[in-house]
């Protein structure tokens, strides 16, 4: 079982695409022994973990009478409907009906479950259509897997569609401008010249007249998930350590709303690890907070149609080869 068919190319593009990895939520949103329902790609889905820590997703949706699972009770591997009591297991299979025992939905695997992995403090779920029900292969990002890297993990829900938060960040120039007053984003040039730089698994945009000071680099990275990468210059106030890192990952949520995610990471080994993540949380965080809500507010603010009453110019080349990579991928994924 899979995502819902007959999906139009407009309808994969608003809550989107197919056939890859998404974020969800993170971990800490469903502990051992809970259960959570949350909305993904614009469909009502329920996470839950037994008490070992396995966790599953299912379609919220009782395959009885389509009752929400998530309203029912948590039976350590399994989930009993509140309305009438049938119990589905971890992968979609109907394991009893309490009101007829023998009856012929016992067995049968009726409700949509997905492939989840737990990344960095976040879990991705393999969001497949009837023709790729079974998850590609995840090439986790970089700086997640690295032990000479520390990250915290920051999560944040948004009113704009998925494709905002995402062309946002393939946009380095709006640092000079609307991050001017932050702690490490107030330096560099207003003026740029970008150009794109093709990758094996995606591409950069990037300034070609300034590096090392702002803003100035993000690259997209497309490795069974999307992802984002970029650097920033950290003042000698923010302690012994490398560059500070941001890897962004965005899950769709519907049409106009977004789970952001952002790893804040800084390459620190020995005692500069701790230093870092002292520094982190007593002033470094707030701050990262601050600049991460002028996003939200200049965000949420732009109309809904805000993508089709543009005049483009240079320095948005890296949101028009998104636009098109995704639209092509909408197209290709939609049955109509």
């Amino acid at each position: 079982m899979t995502l819902s068919p007959s999906a139009t190319a407009d309808r994969i593009y608003a809550t989107g695409l197919r056939n890859q990895w998404h974020p969800v939520v993170p971990s800490r949103f469903v502990a051992p022994g809970a259960m959570r329902k949350v909305t993904a790609l614009g469909e009502q889905w329920l996470l839950f973990r037994r008490s070992d820590g396995a966790l599953s997703m299912l379609a919220d949706r009782c395959p009885h009478r389509g009752a929400p699972l998530s309203l029912g009770r948590h039976l350590g591997d399994r989930v009993a409907c509140w309305y009438h009591g049938v119990e589905v297991g971890a992968d979609g299979t109907v394991t009893s009906v309490p009101g007829l025992p023998g009856c012929n939905l016992e067995g049968k695997k009726l409700v949509a479950s997905l492939p989840v992995r737990e990344v960095g403090g976040a879990i991705l779920a393999w969001f497949g259509d009837e023709e790729h029900p079974e998850p590609a292969e995840l090439t986790l990002p970089d700086p997640l897997t690295d032990p000479a890297v520390d990250a915290f993990l920051c999560y944040a829900e948004w009113d704009v569609p998925w494709r905002y938060a995402v062309e946002n960040l393939l946009d380095p120039m709006h640092g000079a401008f609307l991050h001017h007053e932050s702690h490490t984003m107030f330096a560099g040039d207003t003026t740029a010249k970008f150009r794109i730089r093709e990758t094996d698994r995606g591409y950069f945009f990037e300034k070609t007249d300034q590096r090392g000071v702002n803003f100035d680099w993000v690259e997209l990275c497309r490795t069974g998930v999307d992802w984002v990468d970029l650097s920033i210059p950290y003042p000698p106030s923010a302690g012994p350590g490398g560059p500070f890192g941001i890897v962004g990952m965005v899950c769709p949520v519907d049409e106009g709303r977004s789970g952001v995610f952002f790893w804040r990471y800084r390459r620190v080994e020995d005692w500069q690890r701790a230093t870092w993540r002292f520094l982190y949380k007593t002033l470094i965080e707030k701050r990262h907070w601050e600049v991460l809500e002028q996003d939200r507010v200049m965000l949420e603010a732009m109309p809904a149609d805000a993508d089709q009453r543009e005049n483009l110019y240079q320095h948005d080349l890296g949101v028009v080869r998104l636009r098109r990579l995704y639209r092509a991928e909408a197209e290709a994924q939609s049955s109509t």
